[in-house]
């Protein structure tokens, strides 16, 4: 067994430095850092109106381009991707590449600059992350300059992780691990996992580590208000409770880069990213002196979301031949059940609100697939927060055996809605209906006839120029394979090429309260794409 944990004492301290930073709490502590999930904080808010301004402009040249639409007042537009792994992440850019007029020119092209918000959930969050992360960038060069030398390396493949050629990159991680748990902190197989990660996603020195979730509000393209809101969605397990995996129901928490939190009852509340870390009590730092800032490392954060470890229900034993067992290898301490989640400080201690974790420490959370809420639609269907119009929703999920979408998530997430009484979202048939109707390899605008509801417009992987149902599984991507998926993914925003569907996909952006709008075609449009139940 190959353990890395022995480090010089120079080294551990310089990671510590770029793991947290304590400092006094902003306004000597009397700041609350927590707040009651009751409408959009004041900066999201702010910075979504100043985005919507610019996308609104984007996207009605867009709509002009497709039919005579009246342009005077269009949606706040979102895009949402699925979890998946590598394929997610692949499918997803692109998808992106082909709703990016930087980056494209075929009939979609325009739609990102149109966009108020993006969420990602596991792989979808490694690409939004990899996209944010490094200030935006376009799919190419993500693609050249970083995704297909990293892919390829496959720095995942536990045989990569104990050969001597990376011997000094996993030294290096080991050490930002250790490093975290000398500065007072849980550590868990996330931690070495999300700095792998970050590896292959994040560009700058050791893999990004200084890359944090707040920390996207410095960068130049989200302070010129010229790229979409970012959300990370995850979910929330309760191990010392007995469950091995969430729950189905379980609270969903959004990560995003001033808040993070949860709408649902028994946490119902947010606290500030930027102080994630902090040892709070009821929605105050507990020591007023003690205000951590730089623990919302966004490799954690996008590990956490893609957490799909807790499926191994029970405390891993370090091993050589599996992915789990190799990263377990790398903590610096013994075996526990809590190493399978993603830990995190509870900011919401003794917050009256937060009943759920009211009592609890640290928070323990996971990959939202594990409780089927693969597709991060939530927060776009809190009627207490609304935030689109209309949400386009790439799904990249492997419900089948052969690894394709069959509407089991998206029906999930209308099931819990519906047992949350949120009206927002739109009726989802079964999973039969789904599959026997082809749902599942087609766009279909759900929302149709449905007011109050958010319009989705529903992209599912399907395989039209390559193979894109890979595993789940599958680490490690040949520049041929990362090239092969990402021209499959433009196909699913195009459809393939679809005759009229540029014109289809604007009506339904700039539907009448769920009806099809006047525009001549719109009425075709909707009769072929729209779900009725």
């Amino acid at each position: 067994m190959v353990k890395m944990r022995l480090l010089s004492s120079f080294s551990t301290t310089l990671a510590i430095l770029k793991v947290t930073a304590a400092a006094p709490a902003p306004n000597g502590g009397n700041s609350k850092l927590v707040r009651p999930a009751k409408g959009l904080s004041k900066k999201e808010a702010k910075y979504a109106a100043a985005r919507k301004r610019k996308a609104d402009q984007s996207l009605a040249s867009w709509l002009e381009k497709q039919g005579s639409f009246d342009t005077s007042s269009v949606p706040a537009v979102g895009f949402t991707s699925s979890g998946g792994g590598y394929r997610a992440l692949l499918e997803t850019a692109g998808v992106f590449q082909g709703f990016d007029a930087r980056d494209s020119d075929v009939g979609t092209s325009g739609i990102y600059q149109g966009l108020t918000y993006e969420a990602g959930l596991s792989g979808g969050s490694w690409f939004l992350s990899s996209l944010a992360g490094n200030n935006w960038p376009t799919v190419t060069a993500l693609k050249t300059g970083l995704w297909e030398d990293a892919f390829q390396n496959g720095l995942l493949v536990p045989a990569n992780i104990l050969s001597v050629d990376d011997l000094t990159l996993y030294a290096q991680v080991s050490t930002d691990v250790v490093a975290k748990e000398a500065a007072g902190y849980d550590t868990t197989i996330v931690d070495p996992y999300g700095r792998l990660l970050s590896n292959q996603l994040l560009l700058g020195d050791d893999g990004g580590v200084r890359t944090r979730l707040s920390g996207l509000t410095g960068l130049s393209k989200f302070m010129a208000h010229e790229v979409p809101y970012p959300i990370i969605t995850i979910i929330a397990g309760f191990p010392d409770d007995g469950q091995c995996s969430p729950a189905i129901d379980g609270p969903q928490f959004e990560f995003h880069p001033y808040e993070y939190g949860s709408w649902d009852t028994g946490i119902s509340a947010f606290a500030n990213t930027k102080y994630m870390g902090t040892d709070m009590t009821k929605g105050k730092p507990t020591d007023a002196e003690k205000c951590v800032q730089r623990y919302d490392n966004l490799g954690y954060v996008l590990g956490t979301s893609s957490n799909i470890f807790p499926g191994f229900c029970g405390v891993l034993e370090p091993d050589n031949s599996t992915l789990p067992g190799v990263l377990e290898s790398i903590l610096p301490h013994d075996p526990e059940l809590d190493d399978v989640f993603g830990v995190y400080p509870n900011p919401f201690y003794k917050y009256p609100r937060s009943t759920l974790v009211e009592n609890d420490a640290e928070l323990t959370l996971a990959d939202g697939g594990l409780a089927g809420q693969n597709v991060p639609i939530w927060p776009f269907i809190q009627s207490s927060a609304p935030r689109v119009d209309v949400l386009i929703a790439n799904d990249n999920s492997a419900d089948t055996d052969d690894n394709f979408p069959n509407g089991t998530e998206i029906r999930q997430t209308y099931l819990n809605a519906q047992a949350a009484g949120l009206s927002k979202m739109p009726f989802i048939p079964d999973v039969a209906t789904f599959v026997d109707e082809g749902l599942n390899k087609r766009a279909t605008f759900f929302g149709c006839g449905e007011p109050d509801a958010v319009m989705i417009v529903y992209l599912p992987n399907v395989n039209y120029t390559y193979p894109s149902n890979q595993p789940t599984s599958k680490l490690q991507y040949s520049k041929k394979e990362t090239d092969g998926m990402i021209a499959n993914g433009v196909q699913i925003a195009t459809q393939n090429g679809e005759e009229g569907w540029p014109l289809c996909l604007a009506c339904a952006i700039q539907n009448d309260n769920g009806k099809a709008p006047k525009t001549k075609g719109c009425k075709a449009c909707f009769k072929k794409y729209c779900y009725r139940q």
